[in-house]
C-alpha cells in the first residue's frame, strides 16, 4: 500500500483486458500438469508452465476477478495484492508456483478488473475487504491454503489468519507490514496527519502524493538496481484504472482506514506467538515505504521465520520473481520434510 506506491497497468494491454473481461473469462476446467513440472528446478525456467486461467465470481453482489493456475487438488496458495495494484502484480509468479500449487490471485473490490462500486454503495475498509476475500476462498473451495501478502495484502491476510488459524499452511510476507518499526515518519507523516485530521486539505495531499502519474511509476522503480527491467505496463494500467470515475475516492477511503491496522498489531503478534505459523519473509530491502526494519521485526515473535532481504524495492516481484519463486518452493519443501 503506500502513498507513493502503486500498480500501473496499461491501456496498451487492451486486447488482453478485453480477453480477461469477456465471456471466456469465466472459470475454466483445470488442466492436468505435466509430471515433469513437479518443481521449478525440475521443470526448468524455459519449460512451458501451467496455463493461467481467468474468471469472475460474485461475492455479496460484487463481481470479483481472479487469476488461477495449477491443479485444483494441489496445495493452495492465495496471493493478496497491494495498493493500488491488482492480481496483475503476480503475473510473473503464478506460473512459477503452479508447477506445485493451486494458485489463486483475486482482485479486491475497487481494484483491477473486479467491480468498483462507489464509496456510497460499498464500505471500503480492511475489515470489509477481508470479509469479501474470506467468502471468495469459500467460493473457490480453498479449505487450507498458504498466504502470500504484499502491502495491502498484509492487513487483509492477517485478518484471515487470525480468524481461521487452522486454514493457514504457511505465510509468505513480502513488503507487508505488521509492526510500528515498518512505518517510518520519513514516509508516513502525511498519512498520520490524515488519520489525525481527515480534512479536505489532508485528503488532497494524499491524493497527490499517492496517485499522481509520477508516484505510480516511483512505486515500481525506486530501490531497483536496474529500472529498465521493470515492465511499465504495471503503472500505465494502474493509471488507467485509477482514472475511472470515483476510483481515487475508493483508494483514499482505504488509505484512511489503514489506521485501523495499527490497532490490530498486538492481536496479530499474539497470533504469531501462539500458533508460530511457518513464515517466509522475502523483502525488497530498498523499499522506502516499508523499509527493512519492518521485515526484521517479525523475528521478535517468529524467531524461526526465514528472512531474505533482496536488493530491490517495494514491488519485488518485478525483478525478483524467479528468486522469490525458488525461495518459496525451497522453504515449503524443507518445511514439508521435517
Amino acid at each position: 500500500m503506500a502513498f507513493s506506491l502503486a500498480s500501473r497497468v496499461s491501456l496498451s494491454l487492451g486486447a488482453v483486458t478485453l480477453a480477461l473481461l469477456g465471456p471466456a473469462s469465466t472459470a475454466l476446467a483445470h488442466p492436468e500438469r505435466p509430471a515433469a513440472h513437479s518443481a521449478l528446478a525440475a521443470a526448468g525456467h524455459d519449460a512451458p508452465g501451467p496455463m493461467v486461467r481467468y474468471g469472475k465470481t460474485k461475492i455479496d453482489g460484487v463481481d470479483i476477478f481472479y487469476r488461477e493456475a495449477g491443479r485444483a487438488d494441489a496445495p493452495a496458495v492465495l496471493l493478496l495484492h497491494g495498493f493500488p495494484a491488482s492480481s496483475f502484480m503476480y503475473r510473473n509468479l503464478i506460473d512459477r508456483l503452479a508447477v506445485r500449487y493451486h494458485v489463486v490471485a483475486p482482485d479486491y473490490p475497487g481494484f483491477g478488473y473486479s467491480d468498483a462500486p462507489s464509496t456510497r454503495e460499498f464500505s471500503y475498509t480492511f475489515d470489509r475487504l477481508a470479509d469479501v476475500v474470506e467468502k471468495f476462498t469459500q467460493s473457490m473451495r480453498l479449505g487450507k491454503y498458504a498466504l502470500y501478502m504484499q502491502d495491502f495484502g498484509g492487513p487483509v491476510g492477517f485478518r484471515l489468519a487470525t480468524r481461521h488459524p487452522e486454514k493457514i499452511s504457511f505465510l509468505v510476507v513480502q513488503n507487508a507490514n505488521a509492526y510500528e518499526e515498518g512505518l517510518p515518519d520519513s514516509f508516513w507523516t502525511p498519512a498520520r496527519n490524515l488519520w489525525r485530521d481527515p480534512s479536505p486539505a489532508n485528503y488532497q495531499k494524499i491524493r497527490d502524493a499517492a496517485m499522481s502519474d509520477s508516484a505510480l511509476e516511483w512505486n515500481y522503480t525506486h530501490g531497483v538496481a536496474q529500472p529498465a527491467r521493470v515492465d511499465p505496463d504495471s503503472w500505465v494500467l494502474q493509471r488507467a484504472l485509477l482514472n475511472r470515475p470515483g476510483n481515487k475516492d475508493i483508494m483514499l477511503a482505504l488509505l484512511y482506514d489503514y489506521r485501523t491496522n495499527l490497532g490490530l498489531y498486538p492481536k496479530w503478534h499474539a497470533y504469531f506467538r501462539k500458533y508460530q505459523p511457518p513464515m517466509l519473509i522475502v523483502w525488497g530491502q530498498n523499499d522506502i515505504i516499508f523499509p527493512a526494519p519492518g521485515a526484521r521485526a517479525y523475528l521478535q515473535d517468529l524467531p524461526r521465520a526465514s528472512l531474505h532481504l533482496l536488493d530491490t524495492g517495494h514491488f519485488a516481484l518485478e525483478d525478483k520473481a524467479d528468486e522469490i519463486a525458488r525461495l518459496i518452493l525451497e522453504f515449503d519443501g524443507a518445511r514439508s520434510t521435517r
